[in-house]
């Protein structure tokens, strides 16, 4: 990798330096983007259930007060009560509910894993297509100020008699040519500027076109799959929500059992008439209860069927979430291999090309290549230029979906 690396550095750009660079967009992604704010929030919401869960196991306290008035003489009355509840027993109700809750918070977290992967894949994508836009424009510009040389060159061939005006009419042809894909080149480039602003929150300044491999990135394609088994968001998270539905039928089944509660009150009550308050004798009581559901129409068998149905569905969806994250790797390693076949073939290709139109340019100073010559020789020369860097933003936004796929990409994927 570290040929292709040198050789397009050397021979395709020249970017203005300091250049931002792709784990700073991450990190300004990560830190700004809403989307994985808001899923955060949602995930710091669902990480309240299981306390929700709990505190239907512990005891409660409550106050209660009244006052009136009666016109009839009584005049005005109040009273006031405290009551306090403590569960005892509950069946095995809480248990099984805190189960299920905790499985949903950690089925949660993994999805926020895959949310903020598909945020990261989308930052490096932009980052890939705004880098290959900024290349294209340079490309562009850097061909115009060549060929403005060349045409110059013809011109003055021409007027010594060594060139005809087909030559020079020639050169110029390309030159409008390649002014015309420097406009359109401008317009992409405006449009790739605008997709990285809303992914990274920041305007770009000129990119790195420096390539740094993931050190996470697998060796091969069995590493990545035995990776995607271990740590693919998708998978752990169907394998919690199977964890979670089996808690769910000892839910169901824990509403057949019996509960007991301890449960207490203390009140007292007054009454004011004539400007003489009047108090009642306080009451108290305390005692325990027991629920034991005998009769329930078959409501609770039938629920408890129907947590055993989810629970087995749940179970063949862990199935195909495990086929799915194989052939999400398979097909990103393929993808992967591609992009970097092709990468190393174009770097190749971009330096023979570089000394083809060297050479071509040193044998048209002497008569023995013609403008044709130089005009084929120089498509080659931007040709070659663009398939590289469309190569390189390939190759970055393949890494970045193997990453995903084998459970991989987050903020640290690029340090």
């Amino acid at each position: 990798m570290n040929r292709w690396i040198a050789a397009a550095a050397g021979l395709c750009l020249a970017m203005p330096a300091p250049a931002e660079t792709l784990r700073e967009a991450i990190m300004a992604a990560y830190a700004t983007n809403p989307q994985l704010a808001a899923a955060r929030a949602r995930q710091e919401a669902l990480a309240e259930t299981p306390e929700q869960a709990r505190a239907l196991g512990r005891p409660t306290l409550s106050a209660d007060a009244g006052a009136g008035y009666d016109r009839l003489g009584y005049g005005r009355a109040g009273s006031a009560s405290v009551s306090a509840a403590l569960p005892i027993w509950t069946g095995g109700r809480v248990p099984a509910a805190v189960r299920a809750a905790g499985e949903d918070v950690a089925a949660g977290a993994e999805e926020l894993r895959d949310v903020e992967a598909a945020i990261l894949e989308g930052v490096v994508t932009a980052y890939a297509d705004l880098l290959y836009n900024q290349q294209a424009v340079e490309v562009a510009r850097v061909g115009i100020e060549r060929l403005d040389a060349q045409v110059a060159e013809a011109r003055s061939r021409f007027t010594l008699g060594q060139a005809t005006r087909t030559d020079v009419a020639q050169l110029e042809a390309q030159r409008a040519t390649v002014v015309a894909n420097l406009a359109d080149a401008e317009g992409a480039l405006a449009t790739a500027a605008a997709a990285y602003r809303a992914a990274v929150g920041q305007d770009a300044g000129a990119l790195s076109a420096e390539a740094i491999m993931p050190a996470a990135l697998p060796a091969d394609r069995e590493q990545a799959r035995r990776a995607a088994e271990a740590a693919n968001p998708l998978l752990l998270r169907q394998r919690r929500a199977v964890a979670g539905s089996v808690a769910r039928i000892d839910q169901a089944r824990a509403e057949r059992a019996p509960s007991v509660d301890m449960a207490g009150s203390y009140g007292r009550g007054a009454r004011l008439s004539a400007g003489d308050m009047r108090t009642y004798d306080s009451a108290a009581s305390v005692g325990l209860s027991l629920r034991l559901p005998l009769l329930t129409g078959g409501l609770v068998p039938s629920r408890v069927r129907q947590a055993e149905a989810v629970n087995r569905a749940e179970r063949f969806q862990v199935d195909a979430a495990m086929r799915e994250a194989v052939r999400a790797v398979d097909a990103a390693w393929a993808v992967l291999g591609a992009a970097r076949a092709r990468l190393d073939a174009t770097a190749t290709g971009l330096a023979a090309a570089d000394v083809a139109l060297k050479g071509v340019r040193a044998e048209y100073g002497f008569g023995l290549r013609s403008t044709i010559d130089i005009l084929v020789a120089d498509q080659s020369f931007r040709g070659a230029q663009l398939a590289v860097a469309s190569a390189r933003a390939d190759v970055l936004v393949a890494q970045a979906r193997m990453l995903r796929a084998a459970g991989r990409l987050d903020v640290d994927a690029y340090g």
